[in-house]
C-alpha cells in the first residue's frame, strides 16, 4: 500500500518560499489504479516524484508497504511523458537492459522480454532502433522496459501527454489490456478528465496550488473497459462532476492571481 500522510512540499524561488503541496492525505491500495487529476501547476508531478523517491516532503510522510520512502526503488517503477530509451540500443536491447544490468539469467529475462514485447504490440520490431519508431511505439518500449522489472507499483506521469489524439486512444486501450494482465498498483498523473475516468478505479481531484486533495471519486464502471464506455450516461455524469470541480479550482486560482 502507498500511504501519503499530511504531506506538504515547499520550494524556494529566489527570496520567496512557494508551497506546492499542503496537507495531502492519500492511500492507494494494492492493485488499485488511482489517477491524480487537477489544474496545471497544482503539484501532481511533485507528489508522484515523492512516491518515486526522487524528492522528499517538507512535512509529513510517504510510505510504501509500511516503510518510509527515502530513495528510488525497482519496486516503484516510473513511466515518464517521454520514454527514456537508449538510442543506440534496439527495442529488445532496451527492454532487457534493466534485468541484464542486475545480473539476471539471460534465458529467464529474454523469455520474459519476448512475452512483454508481444503484449505491448511490438512483435516484429525487436531489432528496430528508437529513431525508427513512432512516438507511440517508443512509449510502448518504455512501458515494456518497466514491466520486465516486475515492479509492485507503476508510477505514470502523463505518459501519453505528448501523443496525438488517435495514438493516445490506442495507448489507453493498450494500458487497460496490460493492467488487466499484470494488475500492479498504479498511480497515474494526468490533466485529461476522460483519460482518468477511462483508466482508473478512483480519481483524486486536486485543488489549485497549494495542492490538496479536493475530492476522491470512485469510478464504478465495470471492467474490462473499452473506449465505447466514454459515451455512456454513467461516464458522462462522472465527467460533468469532475469538470465542475476542476473549473471551480481554475476559476479560484485565476481570481487569486488577479490584482485587487
Amino acid at each position: 500500500m502507498i500511504e501519503i500522510e499530511r504531506v506538504s512540499k515547499e520550494f524556494v524561488k529566489g527570496e520567496r518560499r512557494v508551497t506546492a503541496l499542503q496537507d495531502i492525505d492519500l492511500a492507494v491500495a494494492p492493485r488499485e489504479f488511482a489517477a491524480i487529476l487537477g489544474p496545471s501547476g497544482c503539484g501532481k508531478s511533485t507528489l508522484l516524484n515523492m512516491v518515486a523517491g526522487f524528492d522528499r516532503p517538507t512535512g509529513g510522510s510517504v510510505r510504501f508497504s509500511g516503510e518510509e520512502i527515502v530513495a528510488p526503488s525497482p519496486q516503484r517503477a516510473v513511466v515518464f511523458q517521454e520514454p527514456a530509451l537508449f538510442p543506440w540500443l534496439s527495442v529488445m536491447q532496451n527492454v532487457v537492459f534493466g534485468p541484464k544490468t542486475q545480473g539476471q539469467p539471460a534465458a529467464e529475462y529474454r523469455a520474459r522480454a519476448a512475452q512483454i514485447i508481444e503484449q505491448v504490440g511490438l512483435q516484429g520490431f525487436e531489432s528496430s532502433y528508437p529513431a525508427e519508431l513512432s512516438g507511440g511505439m517508443r512509449q510502448r518500449v518504455g512501458i515494456a522496459r518497466v514491466l520486465i522489472m516486475q515492479p509492485q507499483v507503476l508510477l505514470m506521469d502523463e505518459p501519453f501527454g505528448s501523443l496525438d489524439a488517435q495514438t493516445r486512444s490506442l495507448m489507453q486501450e493498450l494500458l487497460l489490456e496490460v493492467w488487466e494482465r499484470h494488475h500492479q498498483t498504479v498511480l497515474f498523473v494526468t490533466h485529461d478528465i476522460e483519460e482518468a475516468l477511462l483508466l482508473a478505479d478512483r480519481v483524486c481531484v486536486m485543488t489549485a496550488r497549494p495542492g490538496r486533495i479536493k475530492k476522491n471519486i470512485q469510478v464504478r464502471i465495470p471492467r474490462p473497459r473499452a473506449l465505447e464506455i466514454t459515451t455512456s450516461p454513467e461516464f458522462n455524469a462522472l465527467r460533468r462532476e469532475v469538470l465542475a470541480l476542476i473549473r471551480e479550482e481554475s476559476q479560484r486560482a485565476a481570481t487569486e492571481r488577479s490584482p485587487a
